[in-house]
Formats: C-alpha cells, sequence, structure tokens
C-alpha cells in the first residue's frame, strides 16, 4: 500500500469484522465444517472480472486470519492501484474450510472498498486538469464508513469531516431555523466565538443572496449547493478567496469537470460512497 493513503486502524477493523462474522457464521459454517476435512489444505486466487482500483486489501487479510490465523494471504496488488479484467490481486493458502468461511464477508468488503476507490478515480481524473479535490461526505453505511473513507482516499480522493462532533457544518435545514440576513450573521458569529481555534466552520448556501451574510461571520468554507458551471462563477467573484469554496449537488462524471472548471476548490460526492456498484471479484480455488 502506500504510504501516501492514511491506513485504516486495526481496532476499526476488528470491530466490523467481528460484527460481520457474527451475522454470517454465529455457530460456524455448517457446510464447510460438516463436509470438509479440517486438515484439507487449499490456495485460492481472488481474481478482478473487471477493471477498476484496489481497496481492502487489508481488510480481506485480517478476515481470513481472524477466521483462522493458518489463513496466509499474499498481496499481489497494492491498495489504490489499477487492476484489469482476470488479474489476480490476493492470493490465499491454508485450511480449506476456513477459506470458505471467510470468503464471503471477505469479497464483500473488498468488492465495496473497490467500487468507492474506482468511482472515486474516475472523478479525480475527471478534474485533474484543475485545482480542485474531490470529497466524500457523510453518505456512507451505517457502520462502515471508516473503510468507505478509506477507500475514497485509495481513488485519489479527500476526505470531508468524519462525523458530526468534527467539524461545525450548517446546512439548508440549519440555516432555515436560524434565519436569514443580520439574524444569520449573528448566529454564526456566536459559534465562531465559542469553538476552538482548530473547529473548522462550513456553511452551506443554496442561493447567492445567502453569501454576503455567510462571509461577515468569517466562516472557513462555504459550500456551494446545486450551483451550476454558470452560477459559480459570480459565488466565486462574491467570495473572492475568502473561503474555501466547495461545490456539491449533481456530481457525476457528466457535470464535474464543468463544475472543477470555474474554480472551485473541492468538489463533494455522496454518489461515490451511496450508489456504487460492488465490483466483481471470484475466489478461484485449486486444491493443493
Amino acid at each position: 500500500m502506500s504510504p501516501a493513503i492514511r491506513p485504516v486502524p486495526a481496532r476499526a477493523i476488528d470491530a466490523i469484522l467481528t460484527l460481520a462474522f457474527a451475522e454470517d457464521c454465529p455457530r460456524g459454517d455448517v457446510t464447510a465444517d460438516s463436509l470438509l476435512d479440517p486438515t484439507v489444505q487449499a490456495t485460492a486466487e481472488v481474481v478482478a472480472r473487471e477493471p477498476g482500483v484496489l481497496s481492502g486489501t487489508t481488510v480481506f487479510a485480517r478476515a481470513m486470519s481472524m477466521i483462522d490465523p493458518q489463513i496466509d494471504t499474499t498481496v499481489l496488488l497494492e491498495d489504490g492501484q489499477s487492476f484489469a479484467a482476470g488479474q489476480s490481486v490476493l492470493r490465499v493458502s491454508g485450511p480449506a474450510a476456513a477459506i470458505l468461511t471467510a470468503e464471503r464477508v471477505a469479497l464483500n468488503l473488498l468488492q465495496r472498498m473497490s467500487a468507492i476507490a474506482t468511482a472515486t478515480a474516475q472523478l479525480v481524473q475527471a478534474v485533474a486538469h484543475t485545482r480542485a479535490k474531490i470529497a466524500d461526505t457523510r453518505k456512507t453505511t451505517p457502520g462502515l464508513r471508516v473503510l468507505e473513507r478509506y477507500a475514497v482516499r485509495c481513488g485519489g480522493g479527500v476526505n470531508h469531516r468524519d462525523n458530526l462532533s468534527e467539524a461545525f457544518m450548517a446546512k439548508d435545514n440549519h440555516l432555515a431555523v436560524l434565519g436569514s440576513g443580520e439574524q444569520l450573521t449573528a448566529g454564526l458569529r456566536r459559534v465562531r466565538a465559542s469553538l476552538g481555534h482548530t473547529t473548522a466552520m462550513e456553511v452551506e448556501v443554496d442561493h447567492i443572496d445567502q453569501i454576503p451574510a455567510v462571509l461577515e461571520a468569517e466562516v472557513d468554507v462555504i459550500m456551494l449547493d446545486n450551483f451550476t458551471p454558470e452560477q459559480i462563477p459570480a459565488a466565486l467573484e462574491l467570495i473572492d478567496s475568502r473561503a474555501v469554496v466547495e461545490a456539491s449537488g449533481n456530481v457525476n462524471l457528466q457535470t464535474v469537470a464543468a463544475l472543477a472548471e470555474t474554480g472551485v476548490d473541492v468538489i463533494s460526492s455522496g454518489a461515490i460512497t451511496h450508489s456504487v456498484q460492488a465490483i466483481d471479484f471470484g475466489l478461484d480455488m485449486v486444491i493443493s
């Protein structure tokens, strides 16, 4: 794995896998345990059925060893690297029954994480000629955020706030309650005065008339929600580099380049975590 990709803490991986295996084999694997001699050894390779960007090799390996420490996993391709259809990305050797018990949980996570990395990499490539960074959102699978955020990093993207406790972010419904104009500015200034200097403040706006009041509060980031590429230049001129500018809403491969070419700093996409289709991997086994 590239040292530039911040890894997932081992304890977080173990916590997720513990729940996954409690769900998938709460009282063992009735098929593998009753059909196969536990001493029978096997070697298997994880083969991609379609191209993509890899993420989740450490998770896959830990899933195997959690079921049986005797299973040895060899990483053939590092996280963050591209693979072709038909390419082997991992090899496992050990007790056949244990490999088969761990297979589905291990593959499910590898498939989803690689799908997120692939979708992210496609957006990153589409905006490579601009300054814009591709970021995720909190639209992640409950319980799997730490893995899905890692997959975004494998695809070359950056992470938004990890959770509600990490940063201040006022969205449209917050502003609907708080009010507009001077009332909005005053409310945001109260927040700024109460937060520590290390806590960032971001405010989402859905029309340009909200921007002056937000700027008056000296926030760190302004999110332009569902602004079109034609609307963004006027917003950027008004903000005039006084805040980081994030664009969000309707972000896909057809729209992302035009959004990036306006000069925004960040483009956030929920689709890269909530709407991906799993990359197809197969585990092909050979009895040794």
